[in-house]
């Protein structure tokens, strides 16, 4: 996640909870903002260290959690709304229509509310949206093949590039919904490879075929909760326990962590735990850190990286037990 991005999350999230002195749930406020729950409790967490200078006890923004639901105690008169410029506004515009021809979109109504008082906002300026046409990257053409698929209820058979294997492979699929999350379009169908529901970024997906027989998910295919985000490992996942330095904590951040813990070897690092069904993608982790991680299970991740990495140096020229 970019820090610009939070920055503007943090900012909006006060006044958004001032004008609910009630309170209101912190799913909700994670469905308004577009991240996960977890992601909204840590924004809250931040924000108890913010506040006016002297950053005492009184000086510094309250929340207060009342079982799953939250409200401002103090604001430290971060209260103003946000205000958007009349460009701002009408890209918004432009962004809403766009969503709303998105055939099986999640939230519909929401996404008409959010025009609706983003258009009145914007007054004249709304009105000259319509000669506007959105332009999408070659890539993104799929998305007219899946929408039809959609619309029909028909499979499809596609090739899907898998980045953590670094492999392109050739699937039918049952068509389900879609999906956007974090600006990125995903189809969720039913893989009839792997029997069991998958979920596909559009910009990965290749040859895709509408065809002629109907989509027909079984009866066990149900629509996953991404309360939690994209990446859900099935709790029996094989785990891989790392050792962060202080320049890779991010990696705690960035990907859902078991056991967190922080650790004086190496100074200011971290010890935590990743599940995940695809050692290799673990492998690749590991290798892209360098030496700002190690892996202390399973053993034979560190082994492989190591071997890796001289491979690499040989291929350079640089003789064994050489740093590189």
């Amino acid at each position: 996640m970019r820090t610009t991005d939070r920055m503007t999350r943090l900012l909006a999230l006060v006044p958004y909870l001032s004008a609910r002195p009630d309170g209101v749930a912190v799913a909700e406020v994670a469905r308004d903002f577009g991240v996960t729950e977890r992601q909204v409790r840590s924004d809250l967490e931040l924000l108890w260290m913010c506040g006016l200078p002297g950053y005492g006890p009184g000086d510094l923004i309250d929340v207060a959690f009342e079982g799953d639901r939250v409200r401002v105690t103090f604001s430290a008169g971060m209260v103003r709304p946000l205000r958007l410029t009349t460009d701002e506004a009408v890209a918004l515009v432009v962004a809403l229509r766009t969503l709303l021809e998105l055939p099986g979109l999640a939230e519909r109504d929401a996404v008409s509310h959010a025009l609706a008082k983003v258009s009145a906002a914007a007054g004249d300026a709304a009105d000259r949206v319509s000669p506007v046409a959105v332009s999408v990257d070659a890539r993104e053409e799929n998305l007219a093949v899946v929408r039809d698929a959609l619309e029909r209820r028909r499979a499809l058979h596609l090739h899907y590039y898998v980045p953590t294997r670094d492999e392109r492979t050739e699937r039918t699929v049952d068509p389900m919904r879609l999906l956007l999350v974090d600006g990125r379009s995903y189809l969720e169908a039913w893989c009839r490879r792997a029997e069991g529901v998958r979920l596909f970024r559009l910009d990965r997906l290749d040859d895709v075929v509408v065809l002629d027989e109907a989509a027909a998910p079984p009866p066990q295919a149900t629509g996953r909760n991404l309360d939690d985000g994209i990446y859900q490992p099935a709790p029996d996942a094989p785990a891989v326990r790392l050792r962060l330095d202080r320049s890779a904590r991010w990696v705690a951040e960035y990907y859902p962590t078991e056991d967190v813990t922080p650790v004086e070897d190496p100074p200011g690092g971290l010890a935590v735990t990743v599940r995940t069904g695809d050692l290799a993608w673990a492998r690749r982790l590991v290798a892209t850190l360098g030496g700002r991680a190690v892996v202390d299970e399973p053993s034979e991740i560190g082994v492989q990286v190591a071997a890796e990495a001289r491979a690499a140096l040989a291929r350079y020229g640089v003789p064994p037990g050489r740093d590189g």
